[in-house]
Parts: structure tokens; sequence; C-alpha cells
């Protein structure tokens, strides 16, 4: 299984990453995901989130997740990006891409890496409120 892991303070190029997509003659599914910052929180209205990261151990466990999703399904390739420092409402600070043979399993996938993400990697995210 391909697989590219980009941490990143830039802003994601949705539209540039998807024309960047490669497959094999096998893929009959090309899966993207986009998380994206919303205006509430449990604490209220906000205007951005702050990312932080530990970003060798952040690696570490992504590594961990892709070799879990390579023996659970096969896919063929996944390119996830994660935006840490600032990130304002209605921009991603998710992005991932899975191909693989048929879309049941990206869809299975890709649901499962984004909740193993939130529950073991190192990123955290401290909501901005507006100012008063």
């Amino acid at each position: 299984m391909k697989r590219k892991l980009t941490i990143t303070t830039d802003p994601i190029d949705e539209a540039a990453l998807v024309r960047e997509r490669t497959t094999s003659t096998e893929a009959g599914a090309a899966l993207y995901f986009s998380g994206i910052v919303r205006g509430s929180e449990e604490t209220g209205t906000i205007t951005a989130i702050d990312y932080e990261a530990n970003e060798a151990m952040a690696r570490h466990q992504f590594d961990k997740i892709f070799d879990q999703v390579e023996t659970r399904w096969p896919i063929e390739s996944i390119r996830l990006i994660h935006r840490i420092s600032l990130v304002k409402v209605n921009e991603a600070s998710l992005w991932v891409e899975i191909i693989s043979g048929h879309r049941g399993e990206a869809f299975e996938a890709c649901q499962w890496l984004i909740n193993e993400m939130k529950r073991i990697v190192p990123i955290w995210k401290h909501p901005q409120e507006p100012e008063a």
C-alpha cells in the first residue's frame, strides 16, 4: 500500500490534490474526505482552531494506523494531510484520500482511520473564540 502523510501549516488545496491522484487499473474507488473547521465547539461560537502537534509522535502514530489499515483492508493508497497552526472556520484542517478496488472498503477504512487518528494521534486543538 502506498502512503503519504503531510503535516503542514499551509492551506490544503483540495482541487490540486484531486488532480494529482494516481491510480492503477485495479482501482474502482477514490474516496476523498475533507474535515472542515465549523463555527462552533462545545464552548460556543469560534472563529478558528489553533492545532498543535507533537510532530514526531504524530508521524509515528499515523504509521501505526496506516499499518493497521493495510492489514485490514485491500487499500491501494492513502494520502493524508493534517494542518497545524491556525485554521479558520470553513477551511480544511484534514484531507484524506483512499484509493481502493471497491467503495465499501474505502469508506470503512476512512471512517476507521479518522476515528483512530482522533483517539491516538497527538494533535490538539485550541478553539479561538471571537474577540469581545
